[in-house]
């Protein structure tokens, strides 16, 4: 028991990160609207000058994609670390398990908000699927030897 407690304690400290690195794009995404005057609703538009910022931008329809993948990958993975965890692997694989995700996820995130070239994003995402895999085979894996 002592091995599955210790292999969550990296798990949370990633997983808390995580949760603060989608607060900071959310915020990057707000100020991107204030800063080009580019509202999604017309209410915050009227407040910042007027009807007309009720519009798109493309740099900010660039951070709101990289917010949604973030969490449409991050919360998959805070589960899947989650039961991983109480699965009692290796507190070396599993660390190894949670940086791979964390390492991955912000050099998307960075790869997304500054349009670095492609392969660059892609590269980002595929490495932090890789320990989703493998978390999610492990604990299949598992359970079907119960089964």
């Amino acid at each position: 028991m002592q091995q599955a407690a210790s292999s969550v304690e990296p798990g949370i400290i990633i997983g808390v990160l995580l949760v603060i690195k989608m607060y900071i794009i959310a915020i990057i995404t707000g100020q991107a609207r204030l800063r080009k005057k580019a509202f999604a609703n017309p209410e915050d538009a009227l407040r910042h000058g007027g009807l007309q910022f009720h519009r798109e931008d493309p740099y900010v329809e660039r951070c709101r994609r990289a917010h949604i993948n973030d969490m449409e990958n991050i919360l998959p993975f805070l589960f899947l670390g989650a039961i991983y965890s109480m699965t009692g692997p290796s507190l070396a694989v599993a660390r190894l398990h949670f940086l791979v995700f964390f390492v991955g996820r912000v050099l998307h995130s960075v790869a997304y908000l500054c349009a670095l070239r492609a392969p660059t994003r892609s590269l980002a995402y595929t490495v932090a699927q890789i320990p989703c895999i493998s978390m999610a085979l492990q604990i299949l894996t598992l359970v079907a030897a119960y089964a």
